[in-house]
This record gives C-alpha cells, sequence and structure tokens, in this order.
C-alpha cells in the first residue's frame, strides 16, 4: 500500500517542518496536523509505541492551542513598559532585531532625534516581545514611528491591547495617534 506510507510521510513531514517555523501558533497546528496524522498511520500499521507517542504529541498541542487561544485577546497576558527613547535596553533589543524590524518600518531610525519621542517595550513575562515608539506632533497628536511585534508573537495580538485597553497614549495627553499613511484615528481612553 504505497499511498499508506505517503500518508505516514506527510505526518512525519509535517512534524519535521513544524519544528521550523518561529509563530507559536502556527508551530502549533502544523505539529498537531503531522502527529495526527502520524498517530493514525502509526495505529494502521500497528507500530503501537509511535502511534502512543503521536497521540500524547497531539493532545499536548491541543493543549496549548487552546490556552493560547484563550490568552490571545487577554490584556493580562502583556505588559506595557514605558522606556526613555534612548534607553540601552530598547536599543539592544532594536539592534538585535534590526533586519526584522527595518523589514516591517524601512524610514525607522532608532538613532533619530530622540527629543519628542516617547517609547514603550512590550512585554510577556520576562520576554519582551515588541516595541512601540510615536513622536508627538500637534497638540495631543503621534505619530506612530514604529509598531513592531517579534516574530514569535505575530499570531498574538499585543497590538490590540496596546492601542486599545492599555492607555499609554492617553497617559502621555495623546488623543489621537497617526500612522503614516493612514487616517487620523482616536486612541481609546
Amino acid at each position: 500500500m504505497p499511498w499508506l506510507e505517503i500518508i505516514g510521510w506527510i505526518g512525519s513531514g509535517l512534524v519535521v517542518w513544524s519544528l521550523m517555523v518561529a509563530r507559536v501558533t502556527k508551530f502549533r497546528w502544523m505539529n498537531l496536523a503531522g502527529s495526527s496524522i502520524a498517530a493514525a498511520y502509526n495505529g494502521v500499521i500497528g507500530v503501537w509505541p509511535f502511534m502512543a507517542m503521536n497521540a500524547i504529541i497531539a493532545v499536548i498541542d491541543i493543549y496549548w492551542l487552546v490556552r493560547l487561544y484563550r490568552e490571545k485577546h487577554d490584556a493580562a497576558a502583556f505588559e506595557v513598559v514605558e522606556v526613555a527613547p534612548s534607553d540601552a535596553y530598547l536599543r539592544r533589543v532594536l539592534d538585535v532585531h534590526a533586519a526584522d524590524v527595518a523589514a516591517f518600518a524601512p524610514a525607522f531610525r532608532a538613532d533619530a532625534d530622540t527629543e519628542a519621542r516617547s517609547a514603550w517595550l512590550v512585554v510577556r513575562g520576562d520576554e519582551t516581545v515588541g516595541v512601540v515608539v510615536v513622536r508627538a506632533r500637534e497638540q495631543g497628536e503621534a505619530k506612530v514611528e514604529l509598531d513592531w511585534v517579534t516574530p514569535r508573537f505575530r499570531d498574538f495580538t499585543p497590538g490590540e491591547f496596546v492601542h486599545g485597553s492599555s492607555g499609554i497614549f492617553a497617559d502621555k495627553g495623546f488623543d489621537r495617534v497617526v500612522v503614516e499613511g493612514a487616517p487620523p484615528a482616536r486612541s481609546a481612553t
């Protein structure tokens, strides 16, 4: 039955491929698909230890997917920490991720005039997952210069929290947040 072996190889391939994926949610979905296929294949051909192992991996993936989706819109999952625009740790984060930041915000320059800038780190536990940098413009308006999230957390919604319920913009006196090329929008206060 060559088609059965092809199915087994597809399951194994998905498990291996999932290990190369940076995004947590995508990794879990791919790993779940691969381990489920591999468990079914191993069950059909009677290789019980591998069937059990893959079935357990699938259950673990389901557990984490449920947890990830439950936390996706949970404001308590993220915290926003204000830092000085010239902060050494902020500079380190931007230097380490310079290529990725440049891909998302080619015009952003970390070494630009920092006088009218405000900066925040988005953290989850002890991990920095994003950076927001705005520049004060006219009364009550801020222009977003950088709103960046690490690849691992792009499936999540830290931006929803930052721009919605965190209150960071209102705390700085901004009632309008402008993204270049987009119409002005009021921040949640």
